[in-house]
């Protein structure tokens, strides 16, 4: 019999135990042990079957070698990091739902399992019960990863489908998607793009070997999107969608971004609706796989989790290889120096500059505004080319290609 411990009993946490619970004699076919849950660690009192086993000393957990697998569904750095890392260090492998956790100090985390020859397990810290952890690890494994993008945030998929399909105004999205319980009273990582920041670092770092820092992503979120933009790219074929995007370049650096991105309507992503995720990863070998459901919830993600502590329990005495290496200064390229096109919108009393700058470009007008759409080039260069031509810019957005 295997013994585990959950820290944090909230949404996800309490779905664990619900899952184990309920499914415990398929789990332990399929894991071939019994797995029982021996602490709940958290604040607020258990009820329910497990109330008996409801501590609030992490202690208790640490230093109790019956204990040899820990699950972390609290969330944050504190007290997340230093308990993570005190149940490493005492010989229990950890698996964990905590994309902030991972995406922070991931590296340090998984060096630390490999030392000691256990698991530090993360399949739900991504797409919630989308699988896309091990299909990178193991089933892309004959593929150098050439690009991942995609919806990774539930919340603001869910806002901005309100806007493009039902023309309804962000803040109006917003209240209902926290009236339906998918957005936070504190909407910020959601909507100023930081849940999908981190959610992008641990793909690429997966990915590419080599660990990316949240504060090495240019991020951008969804507050300044204004109905009069979702209609003047939906003219030209487009939908305003919240992109993450890695792509590795030639010279082994990467780009890593978070951005609201004009998606072609032709496009997958396009399509993905409410608050579902889609995330695509091109291998040289295998080209466009697509990996599509609910990123997150209570059941969905437990579902990750509880297959993470099987992987655990099947590998306990040999450990199951996943590592990365540090990241380095310049390994991610500045935003700057990213290719990309531009949608720019701004006054029709600037369309002759247009012309005279951007000459042949897609354009349309509203009769008020003019958007238009650039060709290739670098961020920088782009911007700076519409600063100097004179172009006073209501909004600019990347353009998915």
């Amino acid at each position: 019999m295997v013994k585990v411990a959950i820290m944090g009993h909230g949404v996800v946490g309490s779905g664990v135990t619900e899952v184990l619970i309920h499914n415990h004699d398929s789990i332990a076919e399929k894991a071939a042990d019994s797995i029982e849950i021996k602490y709940v660690l958290d604040l607020r009192p258990v009820e329910g079957p497990l109330a008996d086993r409801w501590i609030t000393d992490f202690a208790t957990i640490e230093n109790d070698d019956e204990v040899s697998i820990v699950v972390e569904t609290m969330g944050g750095l504190k007290p997340a990091y230093d308990f993570v890392k005190r149940c490493l260090s005492a010989g229990k492998s950890v698996v964990t739902s905590n994309k902030e956790l991972v995406a922070a100090k991931g590296v340090e985390l998984l060096n630390i399992a490999r030392e000691r020859n256990l698991n530090f397990m993360f399949e739900a810290s991504v797409g919630g019960g989308i699988p896309i952890i091990r299909p990178i690890q193991q089933c892309l494994a004959g593929n150098h990863i050439l690009e991942i993008r995609g919806i990774l945030n539930g919340t603001t998929n869910y806002i901005l489908t309100s806007m493009v399909k039902n023309g309804v105004p962000f803040d109006d999205a917003l209240a209902k998607a926290q009236q339906l319980g998918y957005a936070e009273r504190d909407p910020s990582a959601d909507i100023d793009g930081l849940d999908a920041c981190r959610k992008i670092c641990i793909l690429a770092s997966l990915a590419y070997g080599r660990h990316v820092y949240p504060e090495q992503v240019y991020t951008e979120g969804i507050r300044n999107i204004t109905l009069d933009d979702v209609k003047m790219a939906e003219k030209l074929g487009y939908v305003i969608k919240l992109i993450g995007r890695s792509v590795k370049l030639t010279d082994n650096s990467i780009t890593a971004t978070v951005y609201p991105a004009l998606v072609p309507q032709s496009d997958l992503l396009s399509n993905v609706d409410d608050v579902f995720n889609a995330i695509m990863v091109r291998g040289d070998a295998i080209g466009d796989a697509v990996f599509y459901g609910r990123g997150a919830g209570k059941l969905p993600t437990a579902s990750a989790v509880v297959a993470d502590v099987i992987d655990c329990v099947k590998h306990v005495t040999a450990r199951k290889y996943m590592s990365w290496e540090d990241g380095f200064d310049g390994y991610v390229v500045d935003h700057n120096c990213d290719c990309t096109r531009l949608f720019v919108v701004t006054d029709t009393q600037f369309a002759d500059k247009v012309s005279e700058s951007f000459s042949d470009c897609e354009t349309v007008t509203d009769g008020e505004r003019l958007a238009f759409i650039t060709d290739i080039g670098k961020f920088g260069a782009l911007t700076e080319k519409i600063k100097q031509s004179g172009i006073e810019t209501k909004a600019v957005y990347n353009v998915l290609y």
